[in-house]
């Protein structure tokens, strides 16, 4: 039966539960950069002192990031399906690669930072303080104050351009993400907690789809992403 539904064309759809997605996303990269920033010095020049007392905070921020990559994956993947037909390739492109793009940059701070952990556990006296540990403290702060976070603020704005020229999304929340976006685009590597706003951003995205969801749901079985007739 599967199969011919598949061979007559019928496009397979989100579940409805994958809404959820942008939720546990923003949750879990919340949680943890909250428990990064309570846990590590905001200065990158600093000599870790952290890993004699704070590795297991650490050790708890960095185990979330994967289970956050994996719902960041199924939140794009959202996305897409509530574009649907409309979704334009040029835009699909920046779309789905910057956020790769992200996620990949995500993955590989987290992975240094636990790989510094694992080295000061075998070694404690040889790293703290090292030129070793200085190299992967400074990558990881470039990483995420400065192309993870533009890499998010093109996300931001690929969607919210979607969502003007579509309809996906409330213009309200387009306008906001081009805001929002600027403001990660051109800030200084020297803010703290300017990453914060990308998780924001897509918990309201979140929030938005299940209402909207909703909302179709109730009024008879009207598409996600599609407008009311009646406004």
């Amino acid at each position: 039966m599967t199969a011919r539904r598949l061979e007559s064309g019928e496009r397979l759809r989100a579940p409805g539960a994958a809404a959820i997605a942008g939720l546990l996303f923003s949750i879990l990269l919340i949680a943890s950069l909250l428990l990064l920033r309570q846990a590590v010095p905001y200065d990158p020049l600093e000599a870790g002192a952290w890993l004699e007392t704070r590795t297991d905070t650490v050790a708890l921020a960095l185990n979330l990031v994967p289970f956050a990559g994996i719902a960041f994956l199924w939140f794009i993947g959202v996305l897409r399906d509530r574009l649907g037909e409309r979704e334009d390739r040029f835009f699909a492109t920046v779309f789905l690669g910057s956020g790769l793009l992200f996620l990949a940059m995500l993955f590989f701070s987290a992975a240094v930072v636990g790989g510094l952990i694992i080295a000061h556990t075998a070694d404690p006296g040889r790293l703290l303080g090292s030129t070793t540990f200085s190299l992967g403290r400074a990558i990881t702060y470039e990483i995420m104050n400065v192309y993870a976070i533009k890499m998010a603020g093109v996300f931001m704005i690929v969607t919210s351009t979607l969502a003007l020229r579509t309809g996906f999304l409330a213009r309200w929340i387009a306008f906001l993400g081009y805001l929002l976006a600027l403001l990660l685009l051109f800030s200084g590597r020297h803010i703290e907690s300017a990453l914060m706003v990308f998780p924001v951003w897509v918990l309201l995205i979140s929030v938005y789809i299940l209402i909207d969801n909703h909302r179709g749901t109730a009024a008879g079985g009207r598409q996600p992403g599609e407008r009311d007739p009646v406004e």
